[in-house]
This record gives structure tokens, sequence and C-alpha cells, in this order.
């Protein structure tokens, strides 16, 4: 924004594109889509007289909703000047002002902060949906919601959190530390980096959507043939995950190309932050899986509306083939959301240890081994859907073999605490959480690797126990360590750490008194996602139900402490409060807007806290003349 539109009153600034103008002509866009669908129902009655065409309407009602609230936010604006022959920057809403959160920005801090914002407020959603999933399960029959409702709580909680969360460490953090960390001045594509984020806020919009239209009875797997059974509510589903599939190609590309091409002078590839390598393998996996998730809803979409049978068994398909689809993407999504946190924790353990990481290429090693295993174990999902036996042994080898690569990370964890001068300030307690709940997490996956025991506990609480333990132990965990690392020199503001720690040790206590006994649960033959359970498992589901509520709790406090740290107590963070030698905190805060003056020359490894410089060379004796 610059000093002219600055200088504008409040009203005027309000016209324009922005937030505001993106919602209203995405309101437009969604009615005239949904009128478009019922003209082509209309038309197409003597065609496709057994077809709901309700589905064609609100995929057009989607579809035109996301292009005109594109087209509101200003992201027509470039392409059209330059066809029209204008001058116009591709570089926008970079300096001053804080309506450049509200709209299209180029500056790759703005994107962070947006992001860090935007699913924040979907995390809430999230978690009030899994407080809802809880209240309902106080009781053996349903109660509060009813048995489909409560389905489709179920579903928009793990959609919410498996979607919007993906994005939970490279969208707010990567975006904006990577080009610091890398020394760079910007992102390689500014404005496919901003798009990749209205992007995700609208796909949160239109899974909130569902509840509107009847939700959906999947769960967020969406398996078919239930999908094709649904209501027209699972058309938010598919577009829902669509975009947020494409949000996470685009993501990774333009992550990809940053690291690649615009590292400073002097950063090799084993000089660089290991939280870039996270970075760096978590768009991999982004653009090799997403892209096969939209392809598979494209096709779900294609069996909905226009009445093919990509996956009825019906008509010539297969629901299986839906199956594989769905968890090739679906397991290495997993990783996307726990290799960043792998990541955060090796890249803050040296700083609070005042020691060098230790064995830092063996943990590059374990974090490309992690990523390029993730392709090789989706059908450890499918044990007991009826895939072919001969296929199991494979499966389960592979699934063994991740845990040594995952094993070499916590390796080098383990051993840079060893004999360190540890500071247990909050983003270190968080870590250190990490090590506790992952190895919990990791143990409680060789059960459900081996055919046998999967067997028995697969579809159970054990499975939902396991995999909060690895995703929630150990993404949410490290999320809020790198809040509260990264905060001051995001916002150059302390967080308040009593409540800090309050928060800390409310949710680490209230997480493990939430899951752990669910793996009981799972053991006793408790179903998920179904309502009615039997009479006897209700006092260890009202102790879990409980745990949860102060899981509640405990995220409240942490809202109570950014609410009072922001915006009443304001106490200036210093330059470097942690003493980090990584590049990100040698920059002035708050970071200049092109992050450097000129391009830093890296001369040395990213982690050599405790390290002696070196000595001075002795100066060299005069020479005497012989004699």
């Amino acid at each position: 924004m610059n000093n002219e539109s600055a200088a504008m009153p409040a009203w005027r600034r309000l016209i324009g594109f922005n937030l505001l103008s993106g919602i209203l002509l995405g309101i437009v866009g969604f009615y005239v889509g949904w009128w478009l669908g019922h003209q082509i129902h209309a038309k197409s009655l003597a065609y496709f007289a057994d077809t709901n065409q309700n589905d064609v309407a609100l995929m057009l009602g989607y579809l035109l909703f996301v292009v005109g609230f594109l087209v509101g936010l200003g992201y027509a604006n470039y392409p059209l000047s330059r066809m029209l022959g204008r001058e116009h920057s591709h570089r926008q809403n970079e300096e001053g002002g804080i309506g450049r959160y509200f709209g299209l920005c180029t500056d790759h801090k703005v994107v962070g902060i947006q992001y860090l914002f935007g699913i924040g407020l979907f995390f809430f959603i999230g978690g009030l949906n899994a407080m809802l999933i809880r209240a309902e399960l106080l009781r053996p029959s349903p109660q509060l919601f009813g048995a489909g409702n409560y389905l489709t709580i179920v579903g928009l909680h793990g959609a919410m959190m498996m979607g919007i969360m993906s994005s939970a460490i490279l969208g707010p953090f990567a975006n904006y530390f990577v080009p610091l960390m890398i020394g760079a001045k910007r992102m390689a594509f500014p404005r496919i980096e901003s798009l990749t984020f209205w992007l995700l806020m609208a796909a949160g919009a239109i899974l909130v959507s569902t509840v509107f239209f009847g939700g959906f009875p999947t769960g967020w797997t969406g398996y078919a043939p239930l999908n094709d059974e649904a209501n027209f509510g699972f058309d938010s589903y598919i577009f829902f995950f669509a975009l947020v599939g494409i949000s996470m190609t685009l993501l990774g590309l333009n992550m990809i190309a940053t690291i690649v091409t615009m590292r400073a002078p002097g950063l090799s590839w084993g000089r660089l932050p290991i939280f870039c390598w996270g970075a760096l393998s978590t768009s991999i996996l982004m653009v090799l899986a997403a892209p096969v998730l939209i392809a598979a809803l494209l096709m779900v979409a294609f069996d909905r509306g226009v009445q093919t049978s990509f996956f009825l068994s019906t008509s010539g398909g297969s629901p299986y083939l839906f199956q594989n689809l769905f968890w090739f993407f679906g397991h290495p999504e997993v990783y996307v959301l726990a290799l960043p946190g792998f990541a955060i924790v090796l890249e803050l353990l040296p700083v609070f240890a005042r020691k060098p990481l230790w064995g830092y290429r063996l943990a590059v090693a374990g974090i490309l081994g992690v990523m390029l295993l993730s392709f090789f174990v989706w059908q450890h999902h499918l044990f007991v859907s009826g895939l072919n036996s001969t296929l199991r042994p494979f499966y389960m080898f592979s699934t063994e073999l991740i845990s040594v690569p995952t094993g070499l990370i916590f390796l080098c964890g383990m051993a840079t605490l060893w004999r360190a001068r540890l500071r247990f300030t909050v983003p270190m307690l968080f870590c250190l959480a990490w090590f506790f709940n992952f190895f919990i997490g990791g143990a409680s996956g060789v059960f459900l690797s081996d055919v046998p025991s999967d067997v028995a506990t697969h579809g159970s609480f054990f499975v939902m126990a396991h995999f909060h333990y690895t995703i929630m132990g150990g993404l949410i965990f490290t999320f809020f360590a790198a809040i509260y690392y990264w905060v001051p020199k995001m916002f150059g503001l302390e967080l308040n750490e009593r409540l800090g720690k309050i928060h800390f040790w409310s949710l680490f206590i209230a997480f493990n008194s939430t899951f752990a006994p669910l793996f009981a649960l799972g053991l006793m033959g408790m179903p998920r996602r179904v309502a009615t359970y039997a009479a006897h498992l209700q006092p260890l589901n009202i102790w879990v139900s409980v745990s949860a509520f102060v899981i509640g709790v405990s995220m409240l406090v942490f809202i109570a402490n950014v609410v009072y740290s922001l915006v009443f107590a304001r106490k200036p963070a210093a330059a470097n409060p942690w003493d980090s030698k990584s590049l990100e905190w040698q920059v002035p805060t708050p970071v200049p807007v092109h992050n450097f003056d000129r391009t830093p020359v890296i001369d040395s490894d990213p982690y050599d806290y405790g390290v002696p410089p070196p000595l001075p060379k002795a100066a060299e004796a005069p020479a005497t003349a012989p004699g």
C-alpha cells in the first residue's frame, strides 16, 4: 500500500480489491453457478432423469464462488493490465497499513502472518468439532445430535484438521522464514504464494458450508461407494479437498523453486538449515501426492454428476481404486504433517541445548528417507479390505522399514540433548514433549503395520489413539513450539512466558489423559465413527471426554496469552531473545520489506553452538639478515 492509498479515508479503502469485495463477488458467483446448474438440470432431464442435478448446481456454485472470490481479491488485475498493455506492478500491498493483510499481498512475511491467523481460525473450528464429538460420547447412545449429524461432525473435524493443517507449518513459518534463512529477498513466485493462502481459506469456507446441504457421512476419507450414495453435502467435501490439493501443489512448487534457486552465496546443501530440509522434503511430498487426490476427486465428481462409474462396482468400476488413489495421497499426507514437525524440533534443539546438532547429515538422510519410503506403505490401510494376500508381506516390510529413517531423526535429536546445557523455555518444552508423544505414536504403529494385529485393531479407537499421538503429538506440539519461538521475530512482541508454561503443561497432561485410554477402548472393541457403544465402556469414555475438555481449556489459555501479549501488554521483544545463530535472527525487527540491504554471504555451518572461534594466526617473525 503506497502513501497515497494509506492517506485515503477508511471508507474509500473498503472500495477496491480486498477481502470484502472478494466475499461479495464470491457470493454473487455462487448464486450464478447455482442458477446455471439448475438450468442444466432443466435442459437435461430427458437424458439424466435419474440423476440429482443439485450436485451439478452446487459444484458450479462453488467453482464460480472461488473465481469471484479471487477476482474480488485482485488476482485478475495484473494479467488483465498486461494484456491491455498497461503498467501494473506485480508487487502488491508490500508497504504499510493493516489492509495488506486482507487482500492480495506479495510480501512473504505478510503471507506468513495471514496463514498463521487463517489456519488458527480453522484449527479452532476443527477443535470445537472435537469437543462436540466428545460431548456426544459421554453417553452410550446418541443424545445431542443423532447418529447422522454425529457422522457429519466427525467428518468435519477430520477433514478440517487433515486438510487445513497440512499447511500448518509450511504456510506460516516456511513462507515467512525460509527466504530469511537462505538469504533471499522474496519467494520465487510471490503471487502464487499469496494465491495458495486464499485458496486454502476458500476451501475452509466451502467445507463449513456443508452443514447447509446435509453434511456427509463418510468421515475424512470419503470412501466409495458411500461418496456416491451421500447427499449433495458431499460436494463440499470434494471441492474442499480439491482446493486444498491445488494449494498444496502450488505451495510445494514455490518452496522447491525458492530453496533450489535462491540460496545466498556460500549456502551449500551441507550448510542448509535443517528446517529448510524439512520444508523441501515436505514440498516434494505435496507436489507428488496432492495431484493424485485431485484426480480421484474429479472422478468422484463425474460419478456423482454425469453418471460415470470409476468407483461403482455395479457398473464396472471398483471402490478399491478409490481407496488406492486416496491412500497413495493419504499416507504421504501423514508425513506432510509430520516431517515439518521433525524439522522444527531439530532446528530448535541446538538453540536451547547450546551445542551443534548431532549428526546433521544423518538427520538429513533420515528426513529424505522418510520422504521416499512414505510412498511405499499406503496399502497397509487396506489390509482388511480384501487386498491380495501376496502383497501383504511387502507392505508390512515397507511399513516397518520406514521406522529406520524415523529412528535416525529421533537418534539425532536425543544425541543433541546428551550433556547439553538445556534451557527449559516454552518452545523447548514443546519440543521435548514431541519426543514422548511421537515415541508412543510410533510404537503403537507397529501393531497396525502387521496384519494379525491390524485385523484385530483396524477401525477401532486404537487406530485413532495411534493417529492422534502421531499427528497431534507430532504436529500440534511442534506448531506451538514454532509459535512461541518465532512470534517475537514476526511481531516484535513477547508472549507471556508464565501463561505459555500453563498452556504447555495443561495441554501435555490433558493430551495424554485423553488419548492413552483410547488404546484400551480400542482393544475392548469400541469402533470409530459410531455414536453408540457398549454401556460398560461409558466410565472410560467419560474420563476421555473430560480430559478432552481440558485440552479445550488449554487452547483458551493460549488464545488469552496471544490477546494479552499482542494487544494489551505489547512488551517489545529483544532483537534475538534466544541468542540464535540462524540467519533469520540476524536481521532487524521488524524485518525490512526486502529482508536484506545486500545479499549475505554464508561462511559457516548453521549450528556451530559451543564451537570455539578459530584462534588468530600467529604473527610471522620478522626476517633477519643472515649472520
